[in-house]
């Protein structure tokens, strides 16, 4: 089983074709010194001054840098807190290719014996929410998704208007894009102990630097660390 919401932040099986991830939950811990307890919430819920709902995005990657979900281990950790960061969102939002590989993976009937049950719990909030996909080449879609065409600022622009919660971006592609828009409210890195040795990296190509001050910190049990992040403005 790997990891990816693209892959960014949403767990896949490892059969899975692309790159990217997901993550679990541990121990909260603020930036400094101090833990929280285990059962402490994952993470409380910000308030952000904007009219408009914030746009976050989560990824898995390894100490070197690789965010192929093939690369990452997946356990019941990891979807527990990606349902989670499904939770906080009104809706959630993809490219072409990372909506097709989570249709894939997670869209029912799945076959039996093709993931483990500690999975549905994920599958089962992946498969409600609402989704919506940035593409040009897909003439339609649906699994509870509506398609994002045209301008890409103006077009996330009006769906954070009309979010409470805000949107959930997942991939690789796309964040880069809404990065050098200045879209991405709140990014979450969730750092894996290992050595991939291979790409892909992220935001590869980048254009500008993009300045980060750390918000939050969590800890598992299988040595991965969250660290969620904010803009400097």
């Amino acid at each position: 089983m790997g990891a990816d919401l693209i892959t960014a932040s949403i767990p896949v099986p490892t059969s899975s074709r692309n790159t990217g991830a997901y993550v679990g939950r541990g121990r909260q811990v603020a930036p400094g010194p101090d833990y929280l307890s285990d059962t402490s919430p994952v993470y409380a819920h910000r308030r952000y001054s904007c009219e408009m709902g914030p746009l976050r995005y989560s990824i898995n990657v390894t100490l070197d840098g690789c965010c192929d979900h093939r690369a990452i281990p997946a356990d019941e950790d990891l979807h527990l807190h990606a349902v989670d960061n499904l939770n906080q969102a009104d809706a959630l939002l993809f490219g072409r290719v990372t909506y097709e590989m989570m249709e894939s993976a997670w869209r029912p009937p799945a076959p039996t014996g093709a993931r483990p049950d500690w999975t549905e719990p994920f599958a089962q909030t992946i498969n409600a929410a609402k989704k919506y996909v940035v593409s040009s080449t897909l003439e339609q879609v649906d699994w509870n998704a509506e398609l994002v065409r045209g301008d890409l600022r103006k077009a996330v622009q009006q769906l954070k208007r009309e979010s409470g919660k805000g949107l959930f971006v997942g991939g690789v592609k796309l964040p880069l894009a809404l990065t050098e828009l200045g879209l991405i409210d709140e990014y979450e890195f969730v750092v894996h102990p290992r050595l991939a040795g291979h790409g892909p990296t992220l935001f590869a190509g980048l254009s500008k630097h993009v300045d980060l001050k750390l918000v939050s910190r969590l800890e598992f049990g299988s040595g991965a660390v969250a660290m969620r992040y904010e803009p400097r403005r």
